[in-house]
Formats: C-alpha cells, sequence, structure tokens
C-alpha cells in the first residue's frame, strides 16, 4: 500500500484534500483521529475542547497502533492501491514539541518504522476559518516550516500543496 501523509498547519485543507484523495484514487482515507478523540472527549466531559499531555499522547499511541495494523495486514496480502493519511505522526511530534517541550520516545521510533512514502505540505495560504478544535491561527507559517523541517530529516518525498488563486 502507498502511503501518502497529508500534513500542514490547522485550516489548510488537509481533511478536504485527504477525502477528496481517497475517493478519486479509491483509497484508504485514514481520518484526523484528533479531532476525532477530541470530539468524544468534549461530548464525555460535557464541555470545550479542552486537552492534556495525557489526551496527545493517547492520541498519538492511537495513530502508531494504526500504522502496525495497516503494516501487518500490507504483509498478509498483496495489497495495491493507497492510504491518504489526514494528519498523521509528524503533526503529533511537532504539537507534542511545541506544547509541552518534549515527545515520548515511541512517536519518533513509529515515524522511522512506518514511514509515509510521501507527503503532502499544504502551505498556509487559504483564510482561517475557525473551529472549536483549531486554535493556532497566528503561527501557521511558522508551524509550515516546522513540518518540513520534519519531513526533510526523514527523508521522504514532499510536495508542497497551495492554493490555486495564490
Amino acid at each position: 500500500m502507498f502511503k501518502v501523509g497529508i500534513i500542514g498547519p490547522e485550516s489548510t485543507g488537509k481533511s478536504t484534500l485527504s477525502r477528496y484523495l481517497a475517493q478519486r484514487y479509491e483509497g484508504l482515507w485514514v481520518p484526523e483521529y484528533a479531532r476525532v478523540y477530541l470530539e468524544e472527549r468534549a461530548r464525555e466531559r460535557g464541555s470545550a475542547y479542552a486537552y492534556t499531555r495525557e489526551d496527545v499522547v493517547r492520541i498519538a499511541e492511537y495513530q502508531v497502533e494504526y500504522l502496525r495494523q495497516l503494516a501487518a495486514e500490507d504483509k498478509r496480502r498483496i495489497s495495491g492501491g493507497y492510504a491518504f493519511f489526514d494528519t498523521e505522526l509528524i503533526i503529533t511530534k511537532v504539537w507534542m514539541l511545541h506544547k509541552y517541550g518534549e515527545c515520548p520516545a515511541f512517536v519518533e521510533e513509529a515515524l522511522r518504522k512506518y514511514p509515509m512514502d510521501v507527503y503532502l505540505l499544504c502551505y498556509p495560504d487559504l483564510e482561517w476559518q475557525p473551529d472549536p478544535v483549531r486554535e493556532n491561527p497566528d503561527i501557521r507559517e511558522y508551524l509550515f516550516e516546522w513540518y518540513e523541517r520534519e519531513v526533510q530529516a526523514l527523508d521522504i518525498p514532499y510536495y508542497i500543496i497551495r492554493h490555486r488563486g495564490v
């Protein structure tokens, strides 16, 4: 299976792009788990989308387990096709480092053990769209550059996706 990681700052079209590509190429769409997790936690708590370091670690653990299962399944059968990941571990790693100053070693290990085949890095040239889960309209360029450095460090091909009108 050819894995495409779609990453970038908040409100850059990652979800729209990943869903579209999965549909267009009849591939597997892997939704952004952090959003699913935080929406569920907000419903459970009956409150806003607050989260803790432990919540982000749980999100990372889920992402790693999903990658492990996908790799095991891929080995059991000759697999073709594509998997399109709406965000993935690079975003989790950067967020942990940005917000908490550290990231569990298992995240870095998983990035190397279960690599994407290519990244599509969404540039922050779309207008910010407010959303209860989004929180950083003013540092999108900063995060974009950090994500790019992370992809380069992994030595995985990537393409920058810009909005047509820009």
